[in-house]
Formats: structure tokens, sequence, C-alpha cells
């Protein structure tokens, strides 16, 4: 099921979006605002797959600066399952893990995609990795993983690079 609005703000519908980014139970509000601001800005449609570790009431918008989320197409789910039975029969489903096997570079995106991002704590569980396709961003020095933002901002900008969205028109 698709839950209603948490949030009184209006927010932008994006129509047949080039990619579509799905946070799995995200956990760190600054990270899922830096990515809301980066749907906005690309045109991405913003999936939340609950529960969420934080609330996005307006109260908590207002606090937190982010006047830009009218500008944000935002679906909320109430789980994986319910997101799966509503979305992804529009597109393909893409995991992405520091885990993952294959680099997103392998991967042949396709407009409608959906990428989907595991929690910043643990990351995405091994039956979803096992079900989909799954990439991992390289690493070079000894750390765990990058930032959760900063993931998905390569990889979306790197696939929407490969879709020609980066074309003057």
């Amino acid at each position: 099921m698709i839950l209603p609005a948490l949030s009184n703000t209006p927010h932008k519908i994006v129509e047949a979006p080039f990619l579509q980014v799905v946070l799995f139970q995200p956990e760190i509000p600054s990270n899922t605002g830096n990515i809301a601001r980066l749907c906005g800005a690309a045109e991405l449609r913003l999936h939340l797959v609950h529960p969420l570790g934080f609330q996005v009431d307006d109260r908590h918008l207002k606090r937190a600066g982010l006047d830009y989320w009218s500008e944000v197409d935002i679906r909320h789910h109430q789980n994986f399952h319910c997101f799966l039975e509503q979305q992804v029969p529009e597109g393909r489903l893409l995991a992405f893990s520091s885990h993952a096997e294959s680099l997103y570079t392998e991967a042949k995106p396709k407009k409608g995609d959906f990428l989907l991002f595991g929690q910043e704590t643990c990351g995405l569980p091994q039956e979803i990795l096992q079900a989909y396709p799954s990439y991992r961003v390289p690493l070079w020095g000894n750390v765990r993983s990058l930032n959760l933002a900063t993931t998905v901002g390569i990889v979306s900008y790197h696939f929407l690079h490969e879709l020609g969205r980066f074309k003057r028109h």
C-alpha cells in the first residue's frame, strides 16, 4: 500500500522519470534529505520504504530546512512487499550494496529503472540481494563503505549520463 502523504506540503509529480530511487528503511534524516534534494534536482522519483528511522512531517521538515521538499516526487510505502506490489511492474529493480560482486558500471540502465539502496547501518537484507541484480561502487581505500547519499549520487548521475539525460536540447 502506498501511504498517504505524511506532510501537508504539496510535492511535484514527475511523469515517466528517467530513474527512480528507492530507500529501504532509511535511518538517518540528513542522508534522506540530501538524496531528496538530488532527486528534486535530477527529476527522479523517490520511494521511501517504511519503517523510517525518523519523521517526515511538516514540523520536522521545516526544522531540517528542507525548503525544496515540494520539488521532490516522493512516494511512501508501508513496507517492501507493498512497494513491490505497487511499483516494480513499471521497471526493473537494481540493488546496490558494498557486498555485491558486480560494479555499478557493469549495469545496463534502462529508463524507468528502480535503484534500491539499503539502510545506512546494515544495507539490504540478504534475501533482497539474492533476488535482484546487485551492484557496488568500488572502494580502494581501507573504509567499510561510502555514505548513502554519496553512493546514490554517484550511481544516479552515472546512469543518467548513460541514458542520455545530459544531452542538450
